[in-house]
C-alpha cells in the first residue's frame, strides 16, 4: 500500500520501486507470490483525482484519521485545546476524529469510490482508522459501497455489529 499520495505520478514512482524489488526478490528466492498494489487515500487531492489514481492503483484504503485532519485543517495533536469549546458552542456536534464527518470527509470518500470505480469497476475500497469501529461511521461506509472497514482489535465486535445492522437496514 502506497501512503500519502496526492498525484498519480507519486503512486507510479512507488509502484515501480515495489514491483522491481518484488521481482528481484522472487528471482532470488525462486518463488513468485501474487500481490496487489493500492494506495491509502489520505489527502483530499487524491480523493478528487481518484479516477486517475484508479487507473494504476488496484485498491483504495481511506486513511480516515489523516483525511479528517487534512480536510478540516485540524491537527490531532492540537484539537484538544479547542475541541471542548467547539462542542460547547455546537460548532462541532462530535469529535470528527471519533465519528466520521459524513458531510465533508464522507463526501470525499463517496466521491472517490464513485470516481475510482468509474475507471476500475472491481476496485476494492475500505477505510483504515478508528472510524472503522464507530457504528454510525460503519453504517455510512456500507451506504457508500465500501468493501471493508479496519479498526483496532478492541473495536472489532462493535464494527461487526454495526455492519450487520447496516446490512439489515438496507
Amino acid at each position: 500500500m502506497v501512503p500519502l499520495i496526492g498525484m498519480v505520478k507519486e503512486f507510479d514512482v512507488q509502484e515501480d520501486v515495489i514491483r522491481s524489488t518484488a521481482k528481484e526478490l522472487f528471482e532470488e528466492e525462486g518463488v513468485e507470490i501474487p500481490f496487489h498494489i493500492g494506495t491509502m487515500i489520505e489527502i483530499p487531492r487524491a480523493a478528487l483525482t481518484a479516477d486517475l489514481i484508479a487507473k494504476r492503483a488496484e485498491y483504495f484504503s481511506f486513511g480516515t484519521n489523516d483525511l479528517t485532519q487534512m480536510t478540516f485543517g485540524y491537527s490531532r495533536d492540537d484539537i484538544a485545546s479547542f475541541l471542548p469549546v467547539y462542542l460547547e458552542k455546537k460548532i462541532l456536534k462530535v469529535d470528527p476524529f471519533q465519528v466520521l464527518d459524513q458531510d465533508g470527509v464522507g463526501q470525499l470518500i463517496k466521491m472517490a469510490v464513485e470516481k475510482g470505480r468509474s475507471t476500475r469497476k472491481n476496485l476494492m475500497c475500505g477505510i483504515c482508522g478508528e472510524h472503522g469501529g464507530e457504528p454510525s461511521s460503519v453504517k455510512f461506509c456500507h451506504r457508500v459501497g465500501l468493501d471493508y472497514v479496519s479498526c483496532s482489535p478492541f473495536r472489532v465486535p462493535i464494527a461487526r455489529l454495526a455492519a450487520a445492522q447496516a446490512a439489515v437496514e438496507e
